[in-house]
């Protein structure tokens, strides 16, 4: 008997900002891209989760609409109920703008996995899930879930589910979770028809970006990378890169599991102020790429995501929250160029920016030898 399985993407409006309609539209063309590599691939049932279609255009014969309900939302209960509802073999789950990368030859393996006869899991990261295949989802999903996707991973392997991870790469690991990230895709050659443009689109300007990857290609510079990075990401990055790369790891798991301790960076910008921070990192190196939530990401401070997408565009103006104002001010201020975002700007933007930095520029791509056996 041929076992159902079925796509589920979920998203949502961000905001009302100019920033937060642009990551909104950049995800919903994400979205659409992804769509059509499901359909592509073989999935005959591919459906959105949102509380509003008006925010999802020309989605004529790529989806199926499930309206959601904003108040009370919890991203497990939908998911769990929909699979149970629709009474799939195997669920693929997309978090939206994740898996816009995805290629017919990445979505086959996903949909194999989802056939399985045993409750498993199969995520893009196992502790921050944007993306993932379920086998057996009634069975696998029955236990206590999250509220947002990020510790899916935690709680399936928490209720005995086998969790299994994805390569890091590109395409499974690039996210569209703030402005940065589409200005990072706009200076690739990535993304399918939706998403190119989208990019082409993009009316923001950055006041540091381009110089900050015409720094990756200079073998006399020092990148430093701050925030939630993973060595396999970090170790990808350098042997593409020609500087040297140095790192202040932070955070790491922040949304998947709770914890009471206070990042150093986070005290260190508290106490200190953010003017100080900048100099210093300015003393160490020439330019940096900062996921700020660890920094700035304490409950007391965390503000609406209009503010947090200004201060990834460097719209001062538009920061109410002054922790986060005055960290933008000074990053502005900085004597080296800063790229500002969320946990994918030192994840997904980084295996882009070590593509994009070459284009144009007539540099041997061999920078590191390969290993001697």
């Amino acid at each position: 008997m041929t076992k159902r399985i079925a796509a589920i993407l979920f998203h949502a409006p961000l905001g009302v900002s100019q920033a937060a309609r642009l990551v909104e539209r950049g995800r919903w063309a994400s979205g659409r891209d992804l769509a059509r590599t499901l359909r592509a691939a073989g999935l005959s049932e591919v459906y959105l989760v949102t509380p509003d279609p008006a925010c999802c255009p020309d989605s004529e014969g790529l989806v199926t609409f499930v309206r959601s309900s904003a108040t009370g939302f919890r991203f497990g209960d939908v998911l769990a109920q929909m699979c149970a509802d629709l009474r799939l073999d195997g669920v693929l789950y997309f978090g939206s703008g994740a898996g816009g990368l995805l290629r017919e030859a990445d979505i086959a393996p996903l949909i194999e996995f989802a056939a399985g006869d045993e409750p498993r899991a199969l995520l893009n990261n196992f502790y921050s899930c944007d993306f993932c295949a379920i086998s057996q989802p009634q069975a696998a999903l029955a236990a206590r879930l999250p509220e947002i996707d990020n510790p899916l991973g935690f709680y399936l392997a928490d209720a005995g589910i086998p969790c299994f991870g994805l390569a890091r790469t590109v395409e499974t690991q690039f996210d569209i979770d703030t402005p940065a990230d589409l200005l990072v895709l706009a200076r690739s050659d990535r993304g399918g028809d939706d998403l190119r443009v989208c990019c082409a689109g993009i009316e923001s300007r950055h006041p540091f970006l381009d110089l900050a990857l015409e720094i990756l290609t200079d073998r006399s510079a020092t990148t430093t990378l701050v925030g939630r990075l993973s060595p396999a990401t970090w170790s990808r990055f350098e042997r593409e890169v020609a500087c040297r790369t140095s790192a202040l790891v932070e955070g790491r798991g922040m949304r998947s599991g709770g914890s009471d301790r206070v990042p150093w960076l986070r005290q260190a910008v508290e106490q200190e102020g953010a003017d100080v921070f900048f100099a210093r990192l300015a003393r160490s190196c020439d330019a940096a790429w900062i996921d700020s939530r660890p920094i700035l990401g304490a409950p007391v401070s965390h503000p609406p995501a209009d503010e947090r997408f200004a201060s990834d565009l460097f719209l001062v103006d538009e920061i109410r929250d002054p922790l986060w104002r005055s960290f933008t001010e000074a990053a502005l201020r900085s004597p080296i160029p800063v790229v500002l975002g969320g946990h994918s700007v030192v994840s997904g933007d980084l295996y882009l920016a070590a593509e994009a930095c070459w284009k144009g520029r007539n540099i041997a791509r061999r920078l590191h030898p390969d290993d001697f056996s």
